[in-house]
């Protein structure tokens, strides 16, 4: 049993035996939080861990509890996990507990994505049943507890049995007391072009955290938060994170209180969120998935990897290995025609990529970023024959065929916004806010989802298309929607995103065998909540390996190499202008999903025999590359910039790949010892390097040929030995060494 409850003690203990998360029952009724942490023994009540020797909630005892999910107005005043307003006005709430269910595997979530089961046995879920008696307002908290992750599922339904209106205007998915303060907190932030930055600072007295309330997750700040210990490394110590399935504005926050409690919350954003709730209508928040690892910050990643992996993602793609694509884009940006893309796709398929995508630029009359967004029908000045023909034309010759949308917008200079400009957010009577050349279409209302599905349906099923790249370029301003009345525009934002995924499971359901790859300038909403219908995204416009070498790591913390898309783009980079050797350009889009985002015309001989082989090694190695074991050796970000090691071993261990990245040279350099991780310790494996890519001889001599995996992770690689006064590789050279487990009969 995962989930177990002691009567006597009122206690709920919830343990894969990895992990432990224990809660209770006050005498009064109210939930509290008791544990979190390393795995305790089942069969047994923890009352000495209890937060409070309950003797009746004074407001002293409310000051110092720590609560499972607290209620705003009666005497905690710290930050709650949800309030609401009640039509006789008040805000007082504190719902107490009426009755539990435990159950075997995991339910969904209307309207909303969510991790699940293929199998009962693969968790437990608690349904725990609180009611507001004067209110008549229930709150269901449901927590699921993996088998096998150190992994809890978190969610909250609030259903009105009241006989008047409820107004939520907080609801979090989460929320956490823990008994100290004593972490680091690890956002990942940045902007277009640099998302996935890492940031680590102490948590301290008072309120601190991250937010978004542009619409969606945004760049700036992603739906996650991990607490280390400040001595957490990335092998060992204590970490426990939190991460959000939902890709509207949300908040992640820790407080901190005089008592030193640290509260951590996850959810909708309040400031931007209000829901009515008539007698008898639920709601249910999005799902927060809780994490917990004493193995470091690779260990806690490897747990959200697991279970966003594959049992987040769904679908034919799920587990199958991504193609390795081209995408015009930067090779042609939007000066394209037929003939010059059939020649790109010749190229495409003479060099071994499997899939040619389409970007922007194929429909209505846009030859720039100023027009025709909302006509979704070929550009017949780029192509007179239309989609399909082309399509035709491209898997003739043996690639997949893929293609850009970006359903969500509307160009005001479009066929689509003269014939519905009241489709567009925006307040009645003020001025819509122009981005991009481009306004927002309200996709919480049903009729424009209808609208999106039945000609994007058109298209996609009229042509022979593999891959659908789908584009969200800019923020939601000017929130109003006219199918909302004034005291409910509240809803606004939260039923926009649930307009986005009630398209993407029309969409994904239509077209089951199609690879949908998600994008927002980027990494403007790569979230767990796109994830579940699309199991890859665009992870930054910004293509450059050493800005990738950031930005794939910082990503790392929470999401799997397999949901990356990782291109290989022209020189001098489009968005910084460094020139990066192609070596160094493959090797680090390697970790993920590859693609090349180039004109194959523009490559020398030399290059091209070089993409070849890059390509071709790739295929045998892509199921490691994309779902294997990750983990961070090196972070470019401790070293001065001067070096950065990744590695993924195969899942049933019989392959690892390490890939060595030496950013910055520099002279009568001192050895460099560099220890692996998760090898079989008792194991011989052949260690080689990769000779098709750049590699220096003499690490190469020293390392390779027969190693065993205890001293491959005490001893490690043995780099940069070269003392002699000979030329060295510069700036911006890499190795990959392959390391292949010798079976027992042949050792």
């Amino acid at each position: 049993m995962l989930i177990q409850f002691d009567a006597k003690t009122r206690q709920f203990h919830l343990t894969n035996r990895a992990f432990s998360y224990i809660l209770g029952i006050a005498e009064n009724g109210v939930p509290v939080q008791v544990y979190c942490g390393a795995p305790l023994s089942a069969g047994r009540a923890y009352p000495l861990l209890d937060p409070i020797p309950f003797a009746g909630f004074s407001n002293n005892d409310k000051a110092i509890a720590r609560f499972e999910y607290p209620a705003y107005g009666s005497g905690d005043f710290r930050q709650s996990a949800f309030s609401a307003r009640f039509s006789d006005g008040g805000a007082v709430a504190e719902p107490r507990y009426q009755s539990h269910k435990i159950c075997r595997g995991k339910p969904g979530i209307p309207g909303l994505p969510a991790t699940y089961t293929e199998n009962e046995g693969e968790a437990e879920t608690l349904e725990l049943e609180l009611r507001d008696t004067p209110s008549g307002l229930t709150v269901i908290l449901y927590y699921t507890m993996f088998a096998g992750a150190n992994t809890l599922a978190r969610r909250a339904r609030f259903v009105n049995l009241g006989n008047g209106e409820v107004i939520l205007e907080s609801a979090m998915s989460l929320s956490l007391d823990l008994p100290d303060p004593r972490w680091n907190a690890v956002t990942l932030t940045g902007s277009w072009a640099r998302e996935f930055q890492r940031d680590d600072v102490p948590l301290r007295p008072g309120f601190q955290g991250i937010a978004s309330r542009r619409g969606v997750s945004g760049a700036q700040t992603n739906p996650a938060l991990v607490l280390r210990r400040s001595g957490t490394t990335g092998y060992s110590g204590e970490a426990l994170g939190v991460s959000l399935v939902y890709s509207g504005n949300f908040t992640i926050d820790v407080e901190v209180d005089q008592w030193d409690i640290a509260r951590l919350r996850a959810g909708i954003n309040p400031d931007t969120f209000s829901w009515s709730l008539e007698p008898g209508a639920s709601f249910d928040t999005p799902e927060a998935i809780l994490a917990w690892s004493d193995e470091g910050l690779n260990g806690l990643s490897s747990q959200f990897h697991r279970l966003y992996r594959s049992r987040l993602a769904r679908g034919a793609w799920r587990d199958a290995g991504r193609p390795v694509l081209l995408n015009n884009w930067e090779g042609t940006y939007f000066h394209f025609t037929e003939p010059k893309i059939l020649a790109m796709a010749r190229a495409a398929k003479d060099l071994g990529i499997e899939l040619f995508v389409l970007d922007d630029g194929w429909f209505g009359k846009r030859d720039d970023d100023r027009s025709s967004l909302g006509d979704w029908f070929p550009h017949r000045g780029k192509l007179p024959d239309g989609v399909a023909a082309l399509a035709r034309k491209i898997t003739a010759m043996g690639l997949k065929f893929g293609l850009w949308i970006e359903p969500e917008m509307v160009s005001p200079d479009s066929e689509l916004f003269r014939a519905r400009p009241d489709w567009a957010v925006g307040v009645p009577g003020r001025e819509r806010t122009e981005q991009r050349f481009q306004y927002v279409l309200d996709m919480g209302r049903r009729e424009i989802v209808d609208h999106l599905f039945e000609v994007l349906s058109g298209i996609i099923g009229g042509a022979d298309i593999s891959y659908i790249k789908w584009d969200m370029n800019r923020f939601l301003t000017e929130p109003y929607s006219l199918s909302l009345p004034p005291e409910r525009q509240g809803e606004f934002f939260h039923r926009y995103v649930l307009g986005v995924y009630d398209l993407y499971a029309r969409l994904t359901r239509a077209f089951p065998d199609i690879l949908f790859e998600s994008c927002s300038s980027g990494g403007g909403r790569f979230d767990p909540g796109l994830l579940a219908f699309a199991p890859q995204g665009w992870l930054s416009d910004d293509t450059d390996a050493l800005e990738r070498l950031i930005i794939q790591e910082g990503a790392s913390l929470i999401y799997p190499p397999s949901s990356m898309g990782c291109h290989v783009s022209a020189v001098p980079n489009h968005q910084t202008g460094r020139v990066a050797p192609l070596h160094f350009r493959a090797m680090t889009a390697f970790f993920g999903s590859l693609g090349y985002e180039l004109d194959p015309a523009t490559l020398t001989e030399a290059e091209w025999e070089a993409v070849k082989k890059q390509i071709a090694f790739y295929k045998t190695r892509r199921k490691t590359f994309q779902y294997g074991v990750f983990s961070r050796l090196v972070s470019p970000l401790d070293t001065d910039s001067r070096r950065a090691a990744w590695m993924v071993r195969s899942p049933d261990g019989d392959e690892a790949i390490v890939g060595v990245y030496k950013i910055l040279s520099n002279p009568n350099q001192k050895p460099w010892r560099l220890p692996l991780a998760g090898l079989d310790s008792a194991a011989e494996y052949a260690v080689t390097v990769w000779e098709a890519g750049g590699y220096d001889e003499t690490d190469a001599a020293l390392n390779c040929g027969t190693r065993g995996g205890d001293e491959l992770m005490r001893a490690g690689l043995l780099l940069e030995c070269t003392l002699r006064n000979t030329p060295k590789p510069g700036d911006f050279f890499s190795e990959l060494f392959l390391l292949d487990k010798i079976p027992l009969d042949e050792e």
